[in-house]
């Protein structure tokens, strides 16, 4: 976690970092809250930046001095997108070559001289330079790197740190295919938070920028878990960069959530060369551990202290949880249960914004694929934010994080570039306990079998452990576990025969490859229908119909993936998305690309639970699939994962049901229920959830009326607004009882009285009664005010509390 910190341009020198490093402070104001800290001092890097695009790309001398060249620059803070992207369809995204630069200035005494900038991402192509001179290149861009600076930063003086990035299409930079035809977009710019370190030349090394197999920083495993007891093997590469010979001790400690301590070892005191690392091992026994699951995801801290001198001169602290996992044909284990892996697939990318989100949006995210029921998430198809790691291992989510690859496989250069990214995934994201599939091969391309070889083989030179690792791909070579997609083959069968003794999971399903895109296969309810009404590709204002339909399509293909011998299987997909090769929104998500949800959402949430877990996820609920207006079906589709549900309409009951049977149900953790209603009345639809013969949960539908006033609100999803935070602010068009017209397009006015900005179209026509815009908060805590108005309707306010 960064401390805190004022971030510093050349007008404010590093006062904050000063204090927090327990330095001499220089001119300037200083943050009162901080306090005396040991080594290293952590800073937020993502303030006073300056950008520029679509310029010369030859790089001046006046790119690194204020003077002359200021009024090309816009200021900006990280994270940031080169371009605010738009949301139609037939736009493409931006690419190009574009400028970063910032002025700071470091102390001129430290914890000991080593300084560094470490940056979350850049996309794809970067090349960093300080006060003029080039230090390093960086190749890839959904993956971290670290640039050393020691030697060449001016301490005391102003410095200029410029970065160059290219995210024009590169047949070496994974994914490698041109945007043109490729199935997702990659958008540019320093998109993830940056940092300033200031540490001693003794520190614990980062297990990227180390580079070495199976070594860098902290690398944590658990072995002999039980409900009794565990084994922490604990591992830390201690770097020492200075001119001469230096001791290190390592104490370690053990703290559960409540900060008390489990566990504590302390190493014995170690000689490391100057220039040379040591690799210290430690164990720590836990008695009947907390063991983390996804209906429990209990977290504790490991907390490393170097120790020069019986002094703490370095410090590293990861959360993790104790838990074991196990794939073998036909079961997945976790903890030395079973578990059916009900997962989805997920795209990073946001309105507007592309990549350049929050971190507490990467929470929301992981919060919403959790209440929408699943505890497994493919991230497709790279490697996602840290901070969506966090909030999967905080959610209790089981993830397979991916490698940046789909449909191409490139030359000599391409190829090591990508086990680059391989091993660089895995040293990244290794102690997260969410991490249960390491996809280290390229989605849907035809890779040489020397090349799957070695990447199967990079997951394990990076953990070598003889448990609890496992690789997988989409192709039945190499890798532990086979992940194809449902579509690979034909039906009736898709992989519902596969009879290797090998693991199966079927990583996608359900965008078309499903009985409604042949027609016939025994299901008459699909009569009828046009090509466009088949597929799973259906925008949430394309109505009822075409929601209902995509609905029905993922039901029946995850009830049919229960007829083989797949230990689970992920949607095709949460979040719909723009991508290269199509001038359309990609829209077989559960949810709209603005994270509201369609009828298929509350279909998942109702094969979860319920259960009794620790975050309130999976409790009893029932959801009616309708909007109960002239135009809805007189099937109304009812999703609960209870026993029993009683519909009734305007207070009369229509009927209390048992769950659906039939092909497209017999597997299912939780049919739905199915009520045919004889004739359509306007009023209220209420429908009531049992379980054990008593009352559960309960939903209401009412006919929408007239328009009659606007409501605003904004996409809490576990985490209230925070500053630099990126929220998702919704205008509905509501009728006098507050229900939401279904139908509506008005366009929308959106205004901010306060700190912050407002993106994205403004006004903005309503989709199926909902406009929404971007509120891109500033850094002060503080109160701003929302408005929405719209001819015609009462205009809403909506006050936000930013803390």
């Amino acid at each position: 976690m960064p401390l805190p910190f004022l971030s510093c341009n050349s007008a404010r020198c590093l006062s904050g970092l000063l204090l927090l490093a327990g330095l001499s402070q220089c001119n300037g104001p200083v943050n009162s809250t901080a306090q005396t800290r040991v080594a290293p001092a952590v800073a937020d890097f993502n303030q006073d930046w300056q950008f520029v695009k679509d310029v010369d790309t030859t790089i001046v001398a006046s790119y690194f001095n204020q003077a002359g060249s200021a009024a090309q620059w816009a200021p900006v803070s990280l994270p940031h997108t080169p371009r605010i992207e738009p949301v139609a369809p037939d736009q493409p995204q931006w690419q190009g070559i574009s400028f970063y630069r910032k002025f700071f200035r470091v102390p001129t005494a430290g914890p000991g001289g080593r300084v560094a900038i470490a940056f979350g991402a850049a996309m794809h192509t970067a090349d960093v330079y300080l006060n003029g001179q080039r230090l390093q290149r960086h190749v890839g861009g959904y993956l971290p790197f670290t640039v050393d600076i020691s030697r060449q930063v001016k301490p005391g003086a102003e410095n200029t740190l410029l970065v160059r990035l290219d995210n024009r299409d590169s047949p070496v930079v994974p994914p490698g295919k041109p945007l043109k035809g490729l199935d997702f977009n990659f958008y540019g710019g320093l998109y993830r938070p940056a940092r300033l370190i200031l540490s001693d030349p003794l520190h614990i090394a980062d297990a990227v920028q180390a580079n070495r197999v199976a070594g860098g920083g902290l690398l944590l495993h658990y072995e002999n878990v039980s409900a009794q007891s565990a084994t922490l093997h604990l591992q830390t590469d201690v770097q020492n960069d200075a001119t001469q010979a230096q001791t290190a001790q390592l104490r370690t400690v053990l703290l559960d959530e409540k900060g008390r301590e489990v566990a504590r070892a302390t190493s014995v005191a170690t000689s490391i060369a100057p220039g040379a690392f040591a690799q210290i091992k430690q164990q720590l026994a836990i008695a009947r551990p907390q063991l983390w699951s996804p209906d429990q995801p209990y977290r504790y801290r490991a907390v490393v202290e170097v120790l020069r001198d019986g002094k703490v001169i370095d410090r590293q602290e990861t959360s993790t949880g104790v838990r074991s996992i196990g794939f073998a044909a036909e079961s997945f284990t976790l903890n030395g249960q079973p578990l059916r892996l009900r997962g989805t697939n997920r795209h990073q990318e946001y309105p507007y914004l592309g990549y350049a989100i929050s971190d507490n949006a990467q929470y929301r995210d992981a919060w919403k694929i959790k209440d929408a029921g699943f505890n497994f998430v493919r991230c497709s198809h790279y490697p996602p934010s840290e901070a969506f790691l966090q909030a999967c291992d905080e959610l209790g989510i089981l993830v397979m994080d991916s490698a940046p690859g789909w449909q191409f496989f490139g030359n000599a250069e391409f190829q090591q570039n990508s086990l680059q990214d391989i091993r660089d995934m895995v040293r990244r994201d290794r102690n997260h306990p969410s991490i249960v599939l390491w996809e280290a091969a390229l989605n849907e391309s035809d890779m040489a079998k020397p090349f799957m070889e070695a990447a199967h083989r990079a997951v394990h030179e990076e953990l070598p452990f003889a448990e609890g690792v496992y690789s997988c791909g989409w192709l039945d070579y190499a890798y532990d576990v086979f992940i194809p997609a449902r579509q690979h083959l034909r039906a009736p069968n898709y992989f519902n025969k596969y009879a290797k003794d090998k693991p199966l999971l079927i990583c996608e399903y359900g965008d078309w490859e499903y009985y409604a895109h042949n027609a016939g296969f025994n299901q008459t309810s699909f009569a009828g229908l046009k090509e466009s009404e088949r597929t799973s590709r259906q925008l949430r204002g394309q109505g009822e119909r075409a929601l209902t339909q995509q609905a029905l399509n993922f039901q029946e293909a995850h009830n049919d993936n229960f007829r083989g011998p797949a230990v689970g299987d992920a949607n095709w997909l949460m979040f719909d998305y723009k991508r290269g090769y199509a001038p359309d929104i990609e829209s077989s998500g559960v949810s709209d690309i603005f994270r509201l949800p369609k009828f298929a959402y509350y279909f998942y949430q109702s094969q979860s639970g319920p259960v009794a877990g620790r975050n309130g996820f999976g409790q009893p609920m029932v959801y009616i699939a309708s909007f109960w207006q002239p135009t809805s079906a007189k099937r109304v589709v009812v999703y609960s994962n209870c026993d029993e549900v009683e519909l009734l309409l305007n207070g009369q009951v229509v009927a209390r049901q048992r769950p659906d049977t039939g092909p497209a149900a017999d597997r299912l953790a939780h049919a739905p229920f199915t009520f045919a209603v004889p004739a359509f009345v306007p009023g209220t639809l209420r429908a009531v959830a049992y379980r054990g013969g008593k009352a559960a949960a309960t939903a209401e539908r009412r006919t929408p009326g007239a328009a009659h006033h606007l409501q605003l609100r904004y996409d809490r999803s576990g985490r209230d607004a925070g500053p630099q935070d990126v929220l998702l602010v919704y205008a509905d068009v509501v009728d006098a009882n507050g229900t939401v017209l279904p139908e509506a397009t008005n366009a929308i006015r959106f205004a901010l009285k306060g700190g912050g900005e407002i993106i994205g179209n403004n006004p903005g026509r309503a989709e199926a009664g909902i406009a929404t815009v971007l509120l891109k908060t500033g850094l002060a805590k503080e109160t701003v005010q929302l408005t929405a108005t719209a001819e015609g309707l009462a205009d809403a306010a909506l006050k936000i509390d930013i803390r």
